[in-house]
């Protein structure tokens, strides 16, 4: 147990500048291209509403369930007060929550807890997996863990910080996209009851300027994590 315990809070070396930049790049390339997005966003959902949940939970609320859907679509369902700063923080959670995560990645990596990042999320995703309601959201989930665990157990160290790196560059990038899809989707009449709506009817605030607060979170974590990584 005590092995264990050392692993997890132990330091590993990170990788050479060069292949935290092919990384990047692998990242960025399936968070531009369509088809491969498309599959990848579903992470990006797990986390969008794990965030919700989250915070749903740090606020006092009651979190009744979270549902994933096949067109990376989701639902996080709670109970409490419906207004007030622990609903409000809730719905501000989700668009935020990939590019926070990623950015508290990057902090982790910067410090050389690989293992720690790995087994972390691998935890996360399992106490996640409790909430999940419907089918398709428990098997996004059990992947997503599965895969976590199998790379923090059974692969060597080179490989753990591979791809610890590239979690960590897709949620800084991936948590970009959303926002503009959401933005461009509400342009043309869309999504009339997305989280940037409920904020507004429960702030008064108007909904572009959460969108606005949605590019600034995420393209702020992007640059700083960016920095981290990138050892600058």
């Amino acid at each position: 147990m005590t092995d264990v315990w050392d692993e997890v809070t132990g330091t590993q070396p990170a990788p050479e500048t060069w292949l935290v930049l092919a990384v990047a790049a692998v990242a960025l390339l399936v968070v531009s291209v369509r088809p491969s997005w498309l599959i990848a966003r579903n992470a990006v959902t797990i986390a969008h509403e794990g965030g919700h949940g989250l915070v749903a939970l740090l606020t006092g609320r009651r979190l009744d369930g979270i549902r994933l859907h096949s067109d990376t679509s989701g639902l996080t369902v709670s109970r409490g007060k419906p207004t007030g700063i622990g609903m409000v923080l809730t719905a501000a959670s989700g668009y935020t929550a990939p590019s926070l995560l990623g950015l508290f990645g990057a902090w982790l990596l910067t410090t050389g807890h690989i293992t720690a990042l790995l087994w972390g999320a691998t935890a996360l995703l399992l106490a996640m997996l409790i909430m999940i309601r419907n089918v398709y959201g428990a098997l996004s989930v059990i992947v997503t863990g599965g895969l976590f665990f199998a790379v923090s157990w059974f692969t060597e160290p080179e490989v753990q910080s591979v791809f610890a790196y590239g979690v960590v560059w897709f949620l800084l990038l991936g948590g970009v996209r959303p926002v503009f899809e959401l933005q461009a989707k509400r342009r043309y009449g869309g999504a009339r009851d997305s989280d940037a709506d409920q904020l507004q009817r429960l702030t008064h605030a108007p909904a572009v300027v959460w969108l606005l607060l949605f590019h600034a979170v995420s393209l702020c974590s992007l640059i700083g994590g960016a920095r981290w990584l990138l050892g600058w």
